[in-house]
């Protein structure tokens, strides 16, 4: 299957298969496994007869100030390989101008409480940018179904709320994590990790399965703040931003007497680059 590339809403447009159920796939780009298996899996759901979209555009908006928007990794002509191996029938790669040809939107989405905590605390509005950014590509690419990873637990749970408060006419759907043979979560980040990094933030994974050994909250906790304390020990350290043992619900921390399925979710920085990752856990309570 080969992919079309299209740069402009008007070209995206013209290439719509009318009656055909349409899946989207958004992404910054700097495609990997993981995105490609949201790719099958918006293949999966729509089935043969449907339209697979992914978008690749670096928002602008969801990045703050000395985060890596300069840097991050623009390999349009890498990324649909990716996207035409793995399904894709269009790719929309538009400009900033396309997308925000006034400049910085006025008008932009709040995430509102779910998005101040955890990744939000850590970097201030950046949820807004990126429901504004979502909620912009869902409309552009009229989806009937968009895809996205578990690994990013509070983008996904945002789109969701997002999607059921403001009634967008549109079903998500949520891929799990793809791991390296390592353990590392697939992330476009990695590749900035040398050799001596990554092996200090495969700590991330082995904390998240540390945790999953012991039945109750309290001992997750504590198995997987043992791994991360240790790895803050090597060289080069890993610095922890957060590990936090969630109800999927609404994100708050749960208590120790805690029973039923937990999300657990970490963020580091090792070097000059942010990981995140979770888990899920199903916790009977104490003994």
């Amino acid at each position: 299957m080969t992919v079309t590339v299209t740069h402009t809403a008007a070209e995206l447009r013209a290439r719509y298969r009318n009656g055909a159920e349409r899946a989207v796939v958004m992404t910054l780009g700097a495609l990997h496994e993981g995105h490609a298996a949201n790719i099958r899996a918006a293949r999966e759901r729509v089935g043969p007869a449907g339209q697979i979209v992914v978008t690749v555009y670096v928002n602008p908006l969801q990045f703050g100030a000395g985060e890596d928007f300069e840097r991050y990794p623009r390999t349009l002509e890498a990324d649909v390989k990716v996207a035409e191996e793995a399904g894709a029938d269009l790719l929309f790669a538009p400009s900033d101008a396309e997308m925000y040809p006034d400049g910085r939107p006025l008008v932009t989405l709040c995430a509102g409480p779910l998005g101040e905590r955890l990744e939000g605390a850590h970097r201030p509005g950046h949820f807004d940018g990126m429901l504004t950014v979502v909620a912009k590509l869902l409309h552009l690419t009229r989806a009937d179904v968009a895809t996205f990873g578990e690994k990013d637990a509070q983008q996904l749970a945002l789109v969701r709320r997002m999607v059921a408060d403001l009634d967008f006419p549109v079903e998500i759907v949520p891929v799990p994590t793809v791991r390296e043979p390592d353990g590392l979560a697939r992330s476009s980040r990695n590749r900035y990790l040398s050799p001596a990094e990554r092996g200090t933030a495969l700590a991330l994974s082995a904390a998240l399965a540390a945790a999953a050994e012991r039945p109750d909250a309290a001992g997750a906790r504590a198995a997987a703040g043992a791994v991360l304390e240790a790895a803050a020990g090597q060289d080069p350290p890993l610095e922890l931003d957060y590990l936090a043992l969630l109800d999927p619900a609404d994100l708050l921390e749960v208590a120790d007497d805690f029973a039923g399925e937990a999300l657990l979710a970490v963020a580091a920085r090792v070097g000059t680059t942010r990981l995140i990752d979770n888990r899920r856990l199903t916790l009977r309570g104490p003994a």
